[in-house]
């Protein structure tokens, strides 16, 4: 049998796939080459100026015959973004866009263009362009909730430096800030009543749509939540809802919505009436699937529909917290008007530029209106009143106070529009009007709504049919809004408008029938029994502050200044002519005003007691503590001991002082742990505290620690040197420091006591809360080996913000309490010694001797040869303390090396030059010396024959104590110039007799 060879090896199986996988792999590359060659080629003729621009409907059509496109035009736009050509990438997008996008653009442009100042659509508009003024906006913490009332944030938000936080622009709110490295999907804006948040975004999108800003974006939706609370009971899928507000998006389809840029702005969070839940509702994945509105909005917050899309929330502070803070990526602030823009925008308001220049100085001349400025609402109402008394030659008395500018405000736009409709002067209807929005603006206030739907007027018992009698008679003060599709929103012009005509109705209410609406529960009581109108006032007083939250602080304010017979005088004509007057004393008013100052022990509350008392015209107390800051100079209060209201004084004249809160330093009014408490709310909104020796313990931690913990706090730079914190001290400070709230970039603790167990504490905070501090001062404590190795750790941690640690001086008898902790060993030098001055004992000792026993000491340069003084050996650098014993007297000094040594001259004695400072001690009295100036000293009840001397060389002073059984009382402190050369100890007799001074 033979076998035939076959003609070459069959090819196997595999190897056949693997050369039609690389035919079909070639072919394919040069299709996809050829395609992207094409589409490029499309891309650049779209991006080319001299371009025949092709129609929107062919765009269309090439967009359907070629649907890989959009991937084409991804990877394109992405490439063109890494390099850099972001405007090119914008372009192309904007082309590439379906027709609805530029119809979307037009229409909101038109819309956004431009704005009603304080007013709706009754008034005159003005372009946004030409009257915007920059408000300020900053990164506003977390999002958790604030109860505290607008206002008082307002005062906190003013008192802080605008140089502390880097401010925002409104079109980059969507960046990330300095040192973020995550995406921006949400942002939450916060701001009170009327701050601008609105403003900002209708600025925001008229920048958009006019092409200066943002173009990366394709679509823009605002979604106002008072249009949205209008459709609660329907159901809608996001496409038409977006179609029922922009029915230009009709064109849109479902695939559109993932693959487009877009920015859903949903603005007014507070006047949301939707429950929110976002716990229990369902969740939604499709932009075609019909839910209810309350699931749409919470779906799309949460990020389950559609992720890709961004989200601007705003929101009055106290609602912000309805949004869960894992769905919010970035927070900020509007704080308003900056104290320059507040006078560009009265510049910008009133031509006249000497008009303008007289407003503004009145404005700054009262503290309560000119915080108030920082709300462009109030801007404009201040600009509304002051404008036309300060060109009329006989107006009146200009306002001073927040109730007589809204009382001139409410006068000045009735008689305006009765002027302007020729109607004539009605009393009765005026009163009616007022009074009935009056009664709506306090059933809404404390309900905490600012906006209201015709079912809120109904029960307030406005007539709804007849409503536009009350926006026109008062478009400036209540504005009804016709521009919403489902139905109509109703508020005031400004929160603080509401509450003043909330107090208005409840004063009238008052003296017109004796009847207290604030105590609803006895209503038959005032009626029948005339009441005093100043137990109504204090019924008021005891309503606000039982409030948590301080919501009738403003009011209150209101209150008590319409009870003044000046403001009284000025509604006359309008409003109380047919009910006459309410003549009491407000005598008792502020006499009951100031028993709760001294009984409060809210500072929040004591300040709004004091602003209370500023519209009653009384500043009694105010006046008595500047009396004690005027007589002690640089705001000393030199050992004056307040009383609980003179305290609360102070808080409120440090607060409202127009110098900018930069630095507190607690050793200028009374170094005690009391003095701190007393003055935690100015410690709050400084931004550096120096709190160093001033004798706080554990204790005061818990206070510094609820500072720390405080959202609105200003303070940056803590110094807490020389007190004996302890470990236990340090780990509640550390409580602080871990807080989201906490700020902090400079702690202070030098000297406290602190050991490894205390390193623990801080380095465990700077773990949790690693963003901010970053230069952390542990020097003359003993931190161990084990305490130093954790907190460099933190330095090497590239999530750590910390860059400088200082441990140096460090050691076991640092954790002395008291001054002894920096014990220095000091000798005295034979070479300076004075011949008739004789050292013994280790030259520990140093005795003075009659003429006859002069020592025989070397010829030596450093040698005094005329002043019996004599320097130490050792230079005296860092912090250095020391206890010297004497016989007789003493001159104990502190003296520069390069004092001079011969002669018997002033450039010689110690104190009598620049160079030294000089304690003279004789019979337990004391004089201090320096350039030859002296002082008498009282001496301590404990004092001895042993002085202790304490010099911070890098503080730059130098202080004098009494010792007595080893405890130290204080004698003096001097301030010391710095200096290059370092200083030394020296000492010097005035009385030659046989004395002695002991260094130990």
């Amino acid at each position: 049998m033979c076998c035939n060879r076959t003609n070459g090896a069959q090819k196997k199986p595999e190897n056949i796939y693997k050369e039609k996988l690389e035919s079909v792999f070639k072919e394919l590359e040069d299709k996809i080459i050829s395609l992207l060659k094409n589409e490029l080629k499309i891309f650049k003729n779209l991006l080319s100026p001299d371009y025949p621009a092709c129609t929107e409907r062919q765009v269309e059509d090439e967009e359907d015959q070629c649907s890989v496109r959009e991937g084409v035009l991804k990877i394109t736009l992405h490439f063109l973004r890494n390099m850099n050509q972001t405007d090119l990438a914008n372009t192309l997008e904007t082309k590439l866009a379906p027709a609805c996008h530029r119809k979307l653009k037009s229409i909101l442009r038109e819309k956004c263009q431009k704005i009603h100042e304080g007013i709706s659509q009754h008034g005159t508009t003005a372009l946004l362009n030409e009257i915007y003024t920059e408000l300020y906006i900053t990164e506003g913490g977390n999002g958790e909730v604030s109860n505290e009332h607008e206002v008082r944030q307002l005062e906190t938000a003013s008192r802080k430096p605008t140089t502390q936080e880097a401010p925002i622009k409104c079109n980059d709110i969507f960046r990330p800030l300095p040192g973020q490295d995550k995406a921006i999907r949400t942002v939450l804006t916060k701001g009170v009543a009327g701050i601008g948040k609105t403003v900002s975004v209708q600025k925001f999108i008229l920048d958009w749509s006019e092409g200066r800003a943002n173009q990366d974006v394709l679509f823009i939706f605002p979604l106002p939540f008072r249009e949205l609370n209008l459709m609660k009971k329907k159901r809608f899928s996001l496409v038409e809802l977006l179609y029922c507000f922009f029915p230009e998006t009709c064109e849109l389809k479902p695939k559109h919505y993932k693959h487009y840029k877009i920015l859903f702005i949903l603005d007014g969070l507070d006047e949301c009436r939707l429950p929110l839940d976002f716990q229990n509702n369902e969740r939604l994945w499709e932009v075609t699937q019909s839910t209810s509105m309350d699931v749409l909005l919470t779906t799309l917050i949460k990020g389950d529909l559609l992720p890709s899309a961004l989200l601007w929330i705003t929101s009055r502070p106290a609602a912000a917290s309805q949004i869960p803070p894992e769905c919010i990526d970035q927070v900020t602030e509007v704080r308003g008007f900056s104290d320059l823009k507040k006078e560009e925008y009265f510049r910008k308001r009133i031509s006249d530029e000497s008009l303008a220049n007289r407003l503004i100085t009145h404005m700054k001349s009262s503290r309560s209106l000119y915080i108030m400025c920082h709300i462009p609402v109030f801007c404009w109402i201040g600009a509304s009143v002051l404008e036309r008394m300060l060109g009329e030659a006989e107006s009146g008395e200009i306002p001073k106070t927040l109730t007589q500018m809204f009382a001139h405000f409410l006068i000045f736009h009735i008689k305006h529009k009765g002027q302007k409709y020729d109607q004539q002067s009605d009393t009765y209807q005026t009163r009616k009007l007022v009074l009935a929005l009056g009664k709506l603006a306090f059933q809404q206030l404390e309900k905490g709504n600012l906006i209201f739907y015709e079912e809120d007027l109904r029960n307030s018992g406005i007539d709804v049919r007849e409503i536009s009698v009350y926006s026109g008679m008062c478009t400036q003060i209540f504005r009804e809004e016709f521009e919403l599709q489902l139905g109509k929103v109703f508020s005031f012009v400004h929160l603080s408008v509401q509450e003043f005509l909330a107090a208005l109705y409840v004063f009238i209410s008052f003296i017109s029938t004796n009847t207290n609406v604030l105590q609803q529960e006895h209503p038959g009581f005032f009626t029948i029994f005339k009441t005093p109108m100043s137990v109504f006032l204090n019924s008021a007083v005891d309503k606000a502050l039982e409030s948590q939250n301080g919501h009738l602080d403003l009011f209150l304010r209101f209150l008590l200044g319409l009870s003044l017979e000046s403001n009284q005088s000025l509604l006359l004509s309008l409003l109380l002519k047919q009910m006459g007057r309410s003549s009491h004393s407000k005598k008792e008013t502020v006499k009951y005003i100031k028993e709760k100052i001294r009984e409060n022990s809210s500072p929040e509350k004591s300040i709004n007691l004091f602003h209370c008392l500023n519209e009653l015209n009384d500043h009694s107390l105010v006046q008595e503590v500047q009396t004690y800051l005027t007589r002690g100079g640089n705001s000393h209060l030199h050992g004056a001991r307040l009383s609980p209201a003179q305290w609360s004084a102070l808080v409120f004249v440090l607060l409202n002082s127009e110098e900018e809160l930069d630095e507190f330093d607690l050793r200028k009014y009374e170094p005690s742990e009391e003095c701190l408490l007393r003055l935690l709310p100015v410690l709050k909104a400084s931004r550096k505290a120096i709190l160093s020796d001033c004798g706080l313990t554990e204790e005061s931690c818990k206070s510094l620690t609820s500072v720390l913990q405080t959202e609105n706090s200003s303070l940056r730079e803590l110094e807490i040197n020389d007190n004996d914190l302890q470990d236990s001290g340090v780990e509640q400070l550390c409580a602080g420091l871990k807080s989201s709230h906490c700020k902090l970039e400079i702690l202070r603790l030098s000297g406290c006591l602190v050991t490894e167990e205390g390193c623990s504490s801080l380095a465990s905070a700077l773990r949790s809360n690693p963003s901010h501090l970053k230069e952390l001062d542990l020097t003359y404590n003993h931190p161990g080996e084990s305490g130093v190795k954790l907190l460099s750790a933190r330095l090497e941690d590239p999530h750590c913000r910390l860059d400088t640690l200082r441990v140096e001086h460090a050691g076991k008898f640092r954790i002395t309490p008291g001054l002894r902790k920096y014990v220095c060993d000091l000798t005295l030098d034979p070479n300076t010694a004075h011949t008739r001055l004789a050292l013994s004992e280790e030259n520990r000792k140093v005795t003075c001797v009659e003429e006859h026993q002069q020592q025989p000491y070397p010829d030596h340069p450093e040698r005094f040869d005329e002043c019996a003084q004599v320097l130490c050996r050792e230079s005296l650098t860092g912090r250095c303390y020391w206890e010297v014993e004497w016989r007789v007297g003493a001159d104990i000094s502190v003296t520069y090396k390069d004092i001079s040594r011969k002669g018997l001259s002033g450039n010689c004695g110690f104190g009598y030059n620049v160079k030294s400072w000089s304690l003279y001690c004789f019979n337990k009295s004391y004089f201090v010396r320096h350039n030859n100036k002296f002082t008498a000293i009282s001496a301590p009840p404990s004092s001895s024959n042993r002085v202790g001397v304490y010099l911070d060389w890098a503080a730059g002073t130098l202080s004098f104590y009494s010792v007595s059984s080893h405890t130290p009382s204080h004698i003096c402190t001097h301030s010391t110039p710095h200096s290059l050369s370092p200083s030394m100890q020296g000492l010097g007799f005035a009385i030659l007799t046989p004395q002695y001074v002991f260094v130990s």
